[in-house]
């Protein structure tokens, strides 16, 4: 029977174009191989990556005190800040010898630009510094490059192998390793106790000779650097350049620095102090560690830690670059071995990640199947597999575009899929429900099986078309809400309107193709089953 019925909407005509197209079976698998593909390469986070960026200005003042700073460096400072747009807030801090000036940028303001537009606010106006002020430090901060993905906390298990210099430089030494990893953005090292030479005053001693601790320092000072002398043009245009070497080789450089001179007679270091090679003994921030090698051993005593974070680019795959973090501390877990040094992984984040992606793709395939079930009762199976094959299908295109567009999956983007999902199978049902009524009709059987799907398909895109506008609409406004709120929930708009513009042509195609295949007409009246 040849078919009669002429389409008057996109959902008619795409019923019509691809019902016996032989390539619609290829478009459907390969709609569900980019998804898939989609799903393995995008970068997973836990959380999205939130962008909140600033910077922060110092001004040293030596000898002013904290009210000086307070009306000469930092109130002038934050008057001059507030010209530049993009700044949300800014913190003023005013303390003895220094002001600070905390400024954060509105979210999704470009950083590089802001970041520029602080440094040349702050040279324009170098003139109104007060006398005496130092050259102002501009600092940036990018808060979500800062976030830790991985951290280790490394001890030493056997001080009889290795010393606090040894450590420091052992870990030193990892820390340049992984910082040479791809997609690694910063590390840093908390805790860590740094080697350097210790000179400890005998105070008794320094009164007696009449010294102060400037004299000292500046001793120090004069044999810790190595610059070069250089001298004038010779007469066949030559310049020669005499190289002055760091004085400071060991503890006896400096124990034997000349510092003043008393009753005829040379004061060194060695006479008022004690000089030893070390660490900085005047950092008194640290961490300790308990730990066991298995669950049934006891808690071993406390161990001195140090900390290293590793933190990833925006965008990247959280789950690779820990992986990739790891993998490059266990190459050298020999070396750590016979150094007499521990580490335990305190943090994870790529596991975590990983944990969260699959724990909510596991609930979406068990909110799938209970969707297919549901429709079992209501629809039929055959309908009820309809049903379900576009729903993978759609959520396989959002993906792929969600890919495309740089999006990363996290909670909230499958909290968006999640969210739409009961929205998905609506144009799907509504399609196969009127193919449904329209094959059990009286008159079915003086059309042909295409012509009553396309008819039915098209019969309903309107109204299908319509509702599912309005819903979409209904999500744009969230596009709008700024503030951090707005970019954490960011994937909703997204997501959820491509997702539904996708339900709409996956219905259209797939559901009078499949209703070709798995459904027949109903039985007219008296006739026998």
């Amino acid at each position: 029977m040849e078919q009669r019925y002429k389409p008057h909407d996109i959902a008619g005509y795409l019923a019509q174009g691809f019902l016996k197209n032989p390539l619609t079976a290829l478009l459907g698998i390969f709609l569900l191989f980019i998804g898939y593909l989609a799903l393995v390469i995008m970068p997973r986070e836990e959380d999205p990556q939130i962008a909140i960026s600033g910077g922060t200005v110092i001004v040293a003042m030596p000898g002013a005190s904290a009210s000086e700073v307070e009306k000469i460096i930092v109130d002038p400072l934050e008057r001059k800040l507030r010209e530049i747009k993009g700044i949300e807030h800014i913190y003023g801090m005013a303390m003895d010898n220094v002001g600070m000036v905390n400024v954060m940028y509105y979210i999704g303001e470009n950083r590089e630009d802001s970041n520029l537009k602080l440094y040349d606010k702050v040279m324009q106006n170098l003139d109104l510094l007060p006398k005496g002020a130092m050259q102002p430090l501009v600092k940036p901060f990018d808060i979500d490059i800062d976030i830790p993905i991985v951290s280790v906390a490394f001890f030493v298990k056997d001080s009889n192998k290795t010393d606090d210099i040894a450590f420091y430089n052992t870990i030193k030494n990892i820390q340049q390793e992984i910082n040479s990893v791809e997609n690694v953005s910063k590390t840093t090292l908390q805790g860590a106790k740094k080697p350097q030479y210790n000179i400890e005053v005998d105070l008794p001693k320094l009164s007696a000779y009449n010294i102060s601790l400037g004299q000292v320092m500046q001793g120090v000072s004069s044999m810790s650097v190595g610059v070069p002398e250089v001298k004038t043009p010779t007469q066949d245009g030559k310049i020669v350049v005499f190289g002055i070497e760091n004085g400071i080789k060991d503890t006896d450089d400096i124990a034997n620095i000349a510092i003043a001179n008393y009753g005829g007679s040379l004061v060194y270091i060695r006479d008022i102090a004690k000089v030893t090679k070390g660490i900085d003994t005047q950092n008194f921030q640290e961490a300790k560690i308990r730990y066991r090698d298995s669950d049934d051993e006891p808690i071993k005593a406390e161990k001195r830690q140090t900390t290293l974070s590793v933190s990833k680019l925006a965008g990247t795959n959280a789950v690779v670059v820990a992986q990739d973090v790891l993998e490059t501390i266990a190459k050298n877990e020999q070396m750590l071995h016979d150094a007499g040094i521990g580490y335990i992984v305190s943090r994870n984040y790529g596991i975590r990640a990983n944990n969260a992606v699959n724990e909510l793709m596991h609930h979406l395939v068990i909110t799938i199947i209970f969707i297919a079930v549901m429709l079992v009762f209501a629809l039929g199976w055959r309908e009820s597999l309809i049903v379900t094959f576009t729903v993978p299908a759609i959520l396989a295109i959002t993906l792929f575009i969600a890919y495309l567009s740089d999006q990363t999956i996290n909670r909230i983007t499958l909290f968006a899929f999640l969210l739409s999902l009961g929205l998905l199978v609506d144009a799907a049902i509504i399609v196969i429900e009127n193919i449904h009524r329209h094959t059990h009709s009286h008159n079915a059987h003086n059309q042909s099986m295409e012509e009553l799907l396309v008819e039915a398909t098209d019969e309903i895109g309107p109204p299908t078309n319509i509702a599912t506008l309005a819903i979409i609409l209904t999500m744009v406004p969230m596009a709008f809400v700024g503030g951090m709120m707005g970019s954490f929930m960011k994937p909703i708009p997204l997501n959820v309107p491509v997702a539904l513009i996708a339900s709409l042509v996956v219905a259209y195609i797939f559901t009078p193709y499949l209703a070709l295949k798995l459904l027949s007409k109903g039985k007219e009246k008296g006739e026998k089953k």
